[in-house]
């Protein structure tokens, strides 16, 4: 995939830059806030649908994994067809499946529009940093652009559950997902004027076969870590992670044999490239993970309400927009490598503080751990993005800027899976009271969620018993997740200061 200067170009005012770019970044925040919002729907969707805890990741994590198989297939058919209408084509489509999600009546249809859901999203996020080169030509307004938008991307995760809290204590689970049509009418009849048109004017065609194989590949090889976490290896996982490796090394082999490819495996030889798209990924794993998992710890350990647990999450927020606007600054003055480690070590810091979480750990505390991790993830993912952009020619930038949203995707998507499968593992084996039923201690260890329900049914005694033995392993579960997380960050930056030594930030160059 290339991304060449386009033909069509239209120049757009100085006011009208900007409220473009607001556009833009609406569109990545609505991504970036769906990948989480369900944390806090949780308990109530468990209530609901009662689907099981594979079925729970599932639905927490199916949308990420298919934006992510999807992100460079669409940044491809952004650059043939037009960025600004595959956009407009997205946002709409995005309007439309929210419905589905909101009214969904199983946990397998549930799962179902949810990966639709991310189907859509796939369209909206290749097109915005390629919009974002198009309307700003001044370097340091663009600079300035890229932070914005870096900041609404690492900031949407922790957003994600402060608008979903406020729904959750005023209307039914479902509400987290209509709230997305009046943003997406918004941005339909807004962006439609504002937005100029760009694409490839000598593209190549469009691989079917590729597509195929970066979809089929992302997903079968994370299913198959996420269930053999669980649950152990049976065969049906060793086929989904054989069938999954086999679909990206055929996805490799091709793209380094297509004229046209829809993704430059070249680009990956760059060693700043390739760490900033390393990092990228941890960075969001931790943060999404963290947080996903802190909204339920909030709400079915703490006992607090569901707007409650969102505010509290609000710091992460703060933290992460904060840092994405500072962070080109940073960069320049300190060092890439200096910025991008030190992000990743302060979301591992955040991590290794949740070790100590307990029942009683009070909201100080926890915000001052959220607020060093959305530090952490602002600098981090907006530095790495604009070197993801820097480290390659300019008319690689389609397929620069589709590798870090698929690394932001599916590090959202990995944070949520593996952390999760770490905290499921240990929640399952906890020790149920004696002369409690079978049938409610079976439901009980599906998530913690059944759990509670299931208590509700049982004499006070037994109920007080089970509820404390559970609440008691998820959080050690999660106390564990959080000390993997912390320590895969930890490493990741000391491997960050290596691989970008000698890394800068482009400075009045095209990037």
């Amino acid at each position: 995939m290339t991304a060449t200067e386009p033909r069509e170009h239209h120049a757009v005012g100085r006011a009208g830059r900007w409220l473009a770019l607001a556009v833009l970044v609406l569109a990545v925040l609505l991504v970036a806030v769906d990948a989480t919002v369900l944390g806090l729907a949780t308990p109530f969707l468990s209530e609901d649908l009662k689907p099981s805890a594979t079925q729970l990741l599932w639905i927490g994590d199916v949308y990420s994994f298919v934006i992510a198989g999807l992100l460079v297939s669409m940044g491809s058919l952004g650059d043939r067809i037009g960025r600004k209408k595959l956009l407009l084509m997205g946002a709409v489509a995005f309007g439309a499946v929210s419905v589905l999600n909101a009214y969904a009546t199983s946990p397998e249809m549930m799962i179902l529009a949810r990966a639709l859901l991310g189907v859509a999203g796939a369209t909206l996020m290749p097109s915005t940093l390629a919009l974002i080169r198009n309307i700003f030509h001044d370097p340091k307004e663009r600079s300035l652009a890229v932070g914005i938008w870096g900041a609404a991307a690492s900031a949407g995760a922790a957003v994600g559950p402060v608008v979903g809290g406020f729904l959750l204590e005023n209307f039914w689970w479902g509400s987290v997902f209509l709230i997305n049509l009046p943003v997406m009418a918004v941005l339909v009849l807004v962006g439609s004027k504002l937005l100029p048109e760009s694409r490839d004017p000598n593209p190549g065609p469009w691989d079917l076969l590729s597509v195929l194989l970066s979809l089929i590949g992302v997903v079968a090889v994370v299913y198959a870590v996420k269930e053999a976490a669980v649950n152990g290896f049976r065969w049906d996982i060793v086929v989904a992670a054989v069938l999954g490796v086999a679909a990206l090394v055929w996805f490799v082999r091709r793209q380094r044999t297509l004229a046209s490819p829809l993704l430059d495996i070249r680009l990956f030889h760059h060693r700043g490239f390739s760490g900033a798209v390393l990092a990228d990924l941890l960075t969001i794993l931790g943060l999404s993970g963290l947080v996903f998992f802190l909204s339920q710890f909030l709400q079915l350990v703490q006992g607090r309400s569901p707007l409650e647990a969102g505010l509290i999450e609000l710091p992460a927020a703060v933290g992460a927009v904060g840092a994405g606007l500072a962070a080109g600054t940073i960069a320049r003055r300190a060092s890439v490598r200096g910025a991008v480690s030190g992000g990743l070590a302060a979301v591992g810091l955040a991590l290794a503080a949740c070790v100590l979480l307990g029942a009683d750990t009070r909201i100080v505390s926890l915000g001052i751990a959220l607020f060093v991790g959305g530090l952490g993830a602002g600098l981090a993912f907006t530095v790495t993005s604009d070197v993801i952009l820097s480290s390659v020619p300019k008319e690689q930038a389609g397929a620069a800027s589709a590798v870090s949203e698929t690394a932001y995707e599916l590090g959202a998507a990995l944070g949520i899976a593996l952390l999760g499968s770490v905290v499921t593992g240990i929640y399952r084996g906890f020790h149920a009271p004696a002369g409690v039923p079978a049938d409610a201690v079976a439901e009980a260890r599906d998530s913690l969620g059944g759990a509670v329900e299931a208590a509700a049914r049982l004499p006070s005694d037994q109920a007080q018993a089970m509820l404390s033995a559970a609440r008691d392993a998820f959080t050690s579960g999660f106390q564990t997740a959080a000390g993997v997380g912390s320590v895969v960050l930890f490493a990741t930056a000391a491997a960050a200061w290596f691989l970008l030594r000698g890394q800068k930030l482009a400075d009045g160059a095209e990037h």
